[in-house]
């Protein structure tokens, strides 16, 4: 972005009145120049002191950085020779929280393959629907969970009867075909999202975006200087947040990160307190959850909460920081679409910013659009967020319409997220514009417009709820009522 200095960018807000453009007050990062690393190799490449990666709160087992590296190449071995999994090849995982999500990750794009995960909790019809669309060929998932792939021709990997670190041995006498050439442009992940038009769609992300990602979040760590950390994640694996975060996204710090396979408060801090965590990866009914809590709740060496994945009120974080004022709550914001990236909170003096989602994170451009005029607002204006960046997706899968509505030809990506950020470059999320459907060309929140469309508001309530003056019209209809 060395073209910023040759524009009237505000050093405060990091606003620009020549292009109406936000930009990212953090330091801008450099990106591998090489153009056919993968992901894989990019983060099995960088330098560290941790020695256990990850450690599963529910039995104890731990994984050595030097184990996981056996694994994933033991597990890359096998996927090749036995299953002739290859570039493009879209491989499925089914599971909840657990040590092998990482590794089955990392050694199917090391391969070139393309990763797909689902929810566990999905009925059988739901992971139906996203099979059908992206087509895997191979499906790792637990003993509990096979039934719910049940009428599917798919092989399937049994992870909890899988060794992958065994796996070079015992399938030595085959030969793994050679590799195809790999490109950061080519697809390493497709996780689902109903972005800003309502119906699950894959969102094709690719190794570029992945890495830049991965070294936004490294940089993450710079005001601790880069100390091993030991954080506890609780958020799923079949997400962005979970996925990007923490099944691959610290790897590159050498910290420690202990996997809880499903959420429960007290084992939450009880692993805080037995592994010395002073970091934990949560969303916002947690920190609910523990500020409703009438028990006396130990929180160890706990330092921080990295909190994703919905807003979090003013009112929540006062009262957190007021029972627990040793810990400092880190907010972030970022989407499926935009690798888990967009803003987040790093220090404990941007953690005093209540209500916000934090600065733009490095080598990030943003508008802030009115939704009905398509204006471009300055400072303290409410529109739709976009973003622009290296971590932005390709598109959607086989989807090339709800692409067009999601991106446009410059790159900008429209988030559907009504949001401000103000005059010192703090961006605060207000409303979610995809919640917004037509109700005769107005756009209204669904729950009222099902009640103006069924007469269950008089005229009055109606105007109030479509605004007379038309206000609440977008330009771009998420789903018809």
């Amino acid at each position: 972005m060395a073209h910023q200095n040759m524009l009237n960018i505000d050093p405060r807000s990091g606003f620009c009145s020549t292009n109406s453009i936000f930009y990212s007050k953090k330091d801008p990062i450099s990106l591998p120049s090489n153009p056919n690393i993968d992901i894989t190799t990019f983060i099995s490449s960088q330098p560290h002191f941790g020695t256990t990666a990850f450690i599963d709160a529910s039995t104890g087992r731990s994984l050595s950085y030097s184990d996981l590296w056996r694994s994933v190449n033991g597990l890359s071995s096998f996927l090749s020779s036995v299953h002739g999994i290859s570039k493009g090849n879209v491989v499925l995982i089914l599971s909840p929280n657990s040590l092998y999500v990482p590794i089955v990750s990392l050694a199917v794009m090391s391969l070139g393959a393309v990763l797909t995960a689902t929810n566990p909790l999905n009925t059988a019809r739901e992971i139906s629907v996203q099979i059908a669309d992206c087509s895997p060929v191979l499906a790792f998932t637990t003993r509990s969970l096979h039934a719910k792939l049940a009428g599917h021709e798919l092989p399937i990997v049994f992870l909890e009867e899988s060794t992958f670190e065994e796996m070079p041995d015992t399938n030595s006498h085959q030969r793994s075909p050679p590799r195809e050439p790999m490109s950061q442009d080519d697809t390493a992940m497709l996780l689902y999202s109903s972005g800003t038009t309502g119906k699950n769609k894959g969102v094709i992300s690719t190794h570029r975006n992945l890495i830049a990602t991965i070294r936004i979040l490294h940089a993450r760590y710079q005001p601790d200087g880069f100390q091993l950390k030991t954080l506890i994640c609780t958020v799923p694996m079949f997400h962005i947040y979970g996925m990007v975060g923490y099944a691959i996204g610290v790897l590159t710090t050498g910290s420690t990160v202990v996997i809880s396979p499903r959420f429960n408060m007290e084992e939450m801090l009880r692993a805080a307190a037995d592994y010395g965590a002073t970091d934990i990866a949560t969303v916002p009914p947690v920190l609910v959850s523990m500020v409703g809590s009438e028990k006396v709740l130990s929180l160890g060496r706990l330092k921080k909460m990295t909190c994703a994945g919905a807003p979090l009120g003013r009112e929540i974080v006062e009262l957190f920081r007021e029972k627990f004022p040793e810990v400092d709550i880190l907010q972030a914001y970022g989407l499926t679409e935009a690798t888990g990236m967009g803003s987040s909170i790093i220090t404990a003096e941007e953690s005093r910013r209540y209500g916000s989602v934090g600065l733009l994170v490095p080598n990030t451009e943003a508008r802030i659009v009115d939704p009905v005029s398509g204006e471009f607002l300055p400072v303290n204006r409410k529109g739709e967020l976009w973003l622009r960046g290296p971590y932005v997706m390709k598109g959607y899968f086989k989807n090339p319409e709800a692409t067009e509505l999601t991106l446009d030809k410059e790159g900008w990506l429209r988030t559907g997220d009504l949001c401000y950020i103000d005059e010192n470059g703090y961006l605060f999320v207000v409303d979610r514009i995809k919640e917004l459907i037509k109700y005769k060309a107005y756009q209204v929140s669904r729950q009222k417009g099902w009640a103006v469309s069924n007469g269950l508001c008089s005229e009055e309530q109606r105007q109030q709820i479509i605004g007379v003056d038309g206000n609440r019209v977008h330009k771009k209809s998420s789903c018809a009522l």
